[in-house]
């Protein structure tokens, strides 16, 4: 995480993230583009009501922008990469384990089901800049996970009411499950037609699909809903699976009781990361049951 001192050096450092001109920026906020240099400048501060526009655009936390956007700016750390801001370098790192056995009953009110016609617009706009693709998203395949598994398929909008971080689990049949293991498909490739209610099944397939937070406050409560879910699961005959790309849960899925299945060390020398993209699965039963 880098720490941040001014929005102006946060607007700056997005743009190049994303390979955005500042007129590129400009158009996506629906501003000018002198008011864009002057904030970059720090010679101005963006205006309240503007800050919900740049949420909205840039899926950067709203806590992070209101941190910044001050006379007196708190400075704050952020990661462009993983989408976490901290106002620590001591809280920079995700939790362990224990953090989330022990608290697991906590419940916050800002956790809800998947709203398809609000929502999915912000889950496809983080997804979609995530993987640099805007393809990646198949609508109808979210919108049919969240009508099989609505407990699984929710969003965290956070204190301030914003959208915060989400999860998206896919309740798999059994032959696409098949495919992804042995690296026929991929994301891109599912399907609404690949789910199936996994209370039909005797043995529920559930895929990680995305889950994601923007500080470690947001991962602890979307985190503790998805293992309560499986905690009080009563077919604990189940397979949890996914792909992921992602560097700062690599020794976590491990410790948890998920294993490789296959790595694609290709691909982590393409994107630069620390750990290879893999396919992961196993269950949550040691962690859960085993004291």
């Amino acid at each position: 995480m880098k720490r941040y001192y001014s929005i102006g050096e946060l607007f700056s450092d997005y743009r190049e993230f994303n390979d955005l001109s500042q007129s590129d920026f400009a158009a996506s906020i629906k501003v000018d583009l002198r008011t864009i240099q002057r904030w970059e400048k720090n010679l101005t501060l963006v205006k309240s009501e503007k800050e919900e526009d740049i949420v909205l655009a840039t899926l950067m936390p709203y806590q992070l922008i209101h941190n910044l956007n001050a006379t007196v700016p708190i400075p704050t750390y952020y990661s462009f990469k993983t989408r976490k801001f901290s106002l620590s370098e001591q809280s920079t790192e995700l939790p362990n384990l224990a953090w989330y056995k022990d608290q697991i009953d906590l419940i916050t009110q800002n956790i809800r089901t998947i709203d398809c016609d609000l929502d999915l617009k912000h889950i496809d706009h983080f997804i979609d800049s995530q993987h640099k693709d805007d393809t990646y998203v198949n609508n109808d395949l979210i919108s049919e996970a969240v009508r099989l598994l609505p407990e699984l398929n929710f969003v965290y909008t956070g204190k301030t009411g914003y959208y915060a971080g989400h999860c998206i689990v896919l309740p798999l049949n059994e032959a696409t499950y098949q495919k992804l293991r042995n690296r026929e498909i991929t994301n891109k490739d599912l399907r609404a037609s690949d789910l199936i209610d996994p209370s039909h099944m005797e043995r529920p397939i559930y895929y990680r699909y995305d889950i994601t937070g923007d500080c470690n406050e947001t991962i602890f409560y979307v985190m503790a809903q998805f293992f309560r879910y499986f905690r009080d699961l009563k077919n604990k005959n189940y397979v949890l699976c996914g792909y992921t790309e992602r560097d700062d849960n690599y020794d976590l899925n491990l410790e948890i009781g998920l294993k490789n299945v296959w790595e694609d060390k290709v691909l982590q020398e393409q994107l630069n990361l620390d750990y290879p993209p893999r396919f992961i699965e196993g269950n949550f039963n040691h962690f859960l049951f085993d004291d």
